[in-house]
């Protein structure tokens, strides 16, 4: 009999708030992150730092007025913290950061500093209009 086994990336925690796109909604993100951050016991850096730019983006690169975005947190099984915001430019997609930076752009370092930090990030579009921003860190516990 031939069986198949499935495996869920099921949570351990999670957390997940709307936040207004202003840079005082940006600075919440990264207070709420780092209070949450240590209530599950879990190291702040470089999580920290990575909420922060991100939010920095969703509240500059992803406002629409009137609209929120989302920061969202979550520890699963394989010791992995995975970091989200969401906000509602679906139309607007990062650049990639060595691009930017090799172009000598003005902006753009923030992802360089997500991409050296995290352990993997990416961009994941829909539902239409939104847009998600993910990384995510490998926790040595």
């Amino acid at each position: 009999m031939n069986q198949r086994i499935s495996v869920h990336r099921v949570s351990l925690h999670q957390f997940s708030v709307p936040l207004s796109a202003t840079r005082r909604g940006a600075r919440l993100a990264r207070l709420l992150a780092v209070e949450q951050l240590e209530a599950w016991g879990l190291p702040l850096d470089p999580a920290r730092l990575i909420v922060a730019e991100l939010a920095a983006n969703a509240a500059l690169h992803g406002r629409v007025p009137g609209r929120s975005f989302r920061l969202a947190l979550s520890v699963v099984p394989a010791t992995t913290l995975r970091i989200e915001l969401t906000d509602t430019r679906g139309d607007r997609l990062p650049n990639s950061p060595r691009t930017t930076v090799d172009g000598h752009a003005e902006s753009g370092y923030g992802l360089l500093l997500v991409e050296e930090l995290a352990d993997r990030w990416g961009v994941r579009c829909g539902p239409v209009p939104s847009k998600t921003v993910w990384a995510e860190l490998d926790l040595v516990l």
